[in-house]
């Protein structure tokens, strides 16, 4: 287990700064043009793949006690991205459109590669600033999710995903033997209507209606309303398609994050609209050290679900007899989630033998596969 001084020294957070070596690769794309504007996903898919096969796993846990002041540097890198991704979305949003050298389809490899990071870091550091307690970490990380145009993913994520995640009222659980391009309509269909009604839910408990300003959704209307505003000002029409397409490419991308967490991982029923607590293994864990540098500890998933308010650097790994293990890190997984017949031979396997594991007295699964069972109480 380390200690707060081998947590708190720089030279082991410092892997976690790679992300910003993505930044440098999106101006490349689009200075230099040609087959650097596939940069930015060649590098988040395929390089941090290989280097997780170079790297192998990183088992180290950190002690869960450690305080706040020991992970200052840690938390830096989720505030220094905000202000960094804003100047590179927006600089190329008013740069591409007057550059010349560049192409149509330059373009649109270009903005899907931002759209790349946008999700696989942006909203990935969203994410841990939306679960911190201070207001001031979670407005940044409601700035993140406007750039991206998937505000509601706050709401959705906080009331809804922890909460009744591996049952029928989480859309965001991926049912045994759905296909990615099922999912992800279905995702986008239920999320946003069950992150407002979630929402008019709570304040409904305090008596008051669902247009109360203190719904977060007029914030989230506001700040994404911003967003496109400044890139019709900033691109044009053409700046304003360009951003649409990047957030597209970014919720695109955090589906297929969404998707691998869970899939087809359910919470027993326990009768009545009753179901077991979340517990370490009702998420896939992956121990892989590169990309967990890249999405920070992401990947200790099975943790993050038993103990959502944990900081990244404290997440703690599973080993396969306490939670089930993905084969290989995110990047690869949701590559290969993009090729159902292929995701399906590496991953049904793996989930009948959970099934078997720790759930043998379970002989009917089609409720679970079609997630037609009761809806928790």
């Amino acid at each position: 287990m380390l200690n707060a001084q081998q947590v708190a020294s720089f030279s082991r957070a410092l892997p976690f700064w790679l992300s910003l070596t993505l930044i440098p690769l999106a101006w490349i794309g689009a200075l230099y043009g040609g087959w650097t504007v596939a940069l930015l996903p060649l590098a988040t898919w395929y390089l941090f793949s290989g280097l997780d096969a170079v790297l192998g796993l990183n088992t180290e846990n950190a002690d869960p006690n450690i305080g706040e002041e020991h992970l200052t540097a840690y938390s830096l890198i989720t505030k220094i991205w905000i202000p960094l991704q804003f100047l590179t979305l927006f600089g190329l949003l008013y740069y591409v459109p007057r550059a010349e050298h560049l192409g149509t389809l330059e373009t649109i490899v270009l903005f899907f590669g931002v759209g790349v990071i946008t999700g696989t870091v942006g909203i990935n550091y969203s994410h841990e600033l939306i679960h911190q307690k201070n207001k001031f970490e979670r407005w940044l990380g409601d700035i993140l999710l406007s750039m991206v145009l998937y505000s509601h993913f706050r709401t959705e994520h906080l009331l809804v995903h922890h909460r009744y995640v591996g049952t029928p009222r989480d859309a965001v659980t991926a049912r045994y033997n759905e296909g990615f391009y099922r999912y992800f309509p279905r995702v986008l269909r239920e999320g946003l209507s069950s992150a407002f009604k979630a929402e008019k839910e709570m304040l409904a408990r305090k008596d008051l209606p669902w247009s109360d300003t203190s719904n977060p959704f007029f914030r989230y209307w506001a700040l994404q309303a911003a967003m496109l505003l400044l890139a019709l000002i900033v691109g044009g029409w053409m700046g304003l398609a360009l951003f649409l397409w990047q957030a597209f490419a970014a919720v695109w991308q955090l589906e297929l994050v969404n998707y691998v967490e869970h899939y087809g991982l359910t919470r027993k029923h326990l009768g009545d609209g009753k179901y077991e607590h979340v517990m370490p293994h009702h998420s896939w864990n992956a121990a892989h050290k590169a990309s967990n540098w890249l999405l920070i500890n992401l990947q200790r998933h099975s943790d993050h679900h038993y103990k959502p308010d944990r900081r990244f650097p404290l997440l703690q790994n599973y080993d396969a007899a306490q939670a089930p293990q993905l084969p290989y890190g995110y990047p690869l997984m949701t590559m290969a989630a993009m090729v159902p017949p292929l995701w399906r031979k590496k991953m049904n396997p793996r989930v009948r033998k959970w099934r078997e594991m720790y759930y043998p007295e379970i002989t009917e699964w089609k409720p679970y596969n079609k997630a037609t069972n009761p809806m928790p109480r």
